[in-house]
């Protein structure tokens, strides 16, 4: 076991910057994101979409991101990650705008797709651009904080979505994440400072692909497609099943998913500090693996046992299905190097929201037609397919 360094390093505060403006972006984008799988109660309980349509409206964000991840990252690659990020943020603003004032659920549909697919600058960029100024016996750290923003975008979405959208109605719950993408857009152009450029980037020297050395990025992508399922599941039917299954008022149960989120995103931290000190991010992402079968199990238990007890065990089952992300983004960022990382950070969470876009309709169709006990239950299969996938040994050379 390794310590982590408490030393001042090179750049700190360039670096401490670039992370804070990056967990603000992606939180920003993530609540433009999660906004419309907190307007499932309403959809389905006023407006009678049933579950499956809803859950469809509510992929539209992340089937939008799932279309640009890649291209946003080459591009990150090529020009850097200050404008990218903050050219992101300001795209995503004005399609929330549009969203906001659409007269109908197809257009509803269309900007929640396009904002999506604007979002998805923060996801490459502001993970290149931590990456990029921390050096390795910090990044666990550091890119665990970086991967609070998504729980953390949760938490803003759940805690004021649902009462707002009760109040004021789905164009008024849209103001929330147009606020804040377009106050981040100017920070972000403002503070952000791109990390220096490999030598062989600049020189124009044609950098080596990471996925033609060994198996270890396909790896390690397989084994967060398969780990998103939980952790979108409960992300996008947590709510739903407190509100339906366990009678817990809508206000309530919106604190209490907000809460397992935040809790979530501390863990994270945890996780990357972990990783830091075991000089190894493939184990702790095993342990995250297991655990994460062993809580969706536990969740497809309790569901009879009354509120308290489910409530409970969610919030570990939240907790624990987020934990992964920041492990593996380390992982494919310091395999990939600086000259790849925005491309393979890309296809990383490509493969993420391919599957993150499925579990809205596809669980939701599944709960519609077996109950959450059972949906729950084969959810509990994907961590478990991911177990032996995670990789023995870490990536071969460090490139950053």
């Amino acid at each position: 076991m390794t310590t982590v360094s408490t030393a001042p390093f090179p750049h700190a505060t360039r670096a401490w910057t670039a992370l804070v403006l990056g967990v603000a972006a992606q939180t920003a984008g993530t609540v433009f994101v999660t906004t419309p799988a907190f307007l499932i109660p309403l959809l389905h309980a006023e407006r009678g979409l049933s579950l499956a349509q809803a859950g469809l409206l509510a992929a539209a964000p992340t089937m939008g991101m799932v279309l640009t991840l890649i291209a946003w990252g080459a591009l990150a690659d090529r020009v850097g990650e200050k404008w990218v990020i903050a050219g992101g943020l300001a795209l995503t603003s004005l399609a929330a705008l549009g969203a906001a004032v659409s007269p109908g659920y197809l257009s509803l549909g269309v900007f929640l797709l396009l904002g999506g697919a604007a979002s998805a600058s923060t996801n490459s960029a502001s993970g290149k651009v931590v990456v990029g100024w921390f050096p390795k016996d910090r990044r666990g750290l550091a890119m665990g904080i970086r991967q609070m923003a998504q729980p953390l975008g949760v938490t803003v979405a759940a805690v004021t979505v649902p009462s707002i959208a009760s109040a004021g109605g789905i164009g008024t719950a849209l103001i929330v994440p147009l606020a804040l993408t377009a106050v981040l857009a100017v920070a972000c152009a403002i503070g952000i400072v791109n990390p220096p450029r490999p030598a062989a980037t600049v020189t124009g020297e044609r950098p080596r692909n990471p996925y033609r050395s060994s198996g270890f990025l396909w790896r390690i992508h397989a084994v967060s497609v398969l780990l998103v399922v939980p952790q979108f599941t409960l992300s996008t039917f947590g709510l739903v099943w407190l509100v339906t299954e366990l009678r817990v008022p809508a206000l309530a149960a919106g604190i209490l998913v907000g809460s397992a989120q935040f809790v979530g995103a501390v863990g994270r931290i945890g996780v990357g500090v972990l990783s830091d000190r075991v000089a190894s991010r493939v184990r702790p992402l095993r342990w995250v693996a297991v655990s994460a079968c062993v809580v969706m199990l536990l969740l497809a238990a309790v569901g009879g046992a009354g509120w308290l007890l489910g409530a409970i065990v969610l919030v570990i089952a939240m907790t624990v299905t987020v934990a992964d992300n920041g492990l593996a983004f380390t992982s494919v960022a310091e395999m990939s190097g600086a000259a790849w990382s925005g491309r393979a950070l890309g296809v990383q969470n490509t493969g993420q929201f391919v599957a993150a876009s499925a579990v809205g309709p596809l669980v939701g169709a599944l709960i519609g037609l077996v109950g959450f006990p059972l949906a729950f239950l084969v959810v509990a299969a994907c961590p478990a397919l991911a177990v032996p996938l995670v990789p023995r040994v870490e990536a071969e050379k460090d490139h950053l």
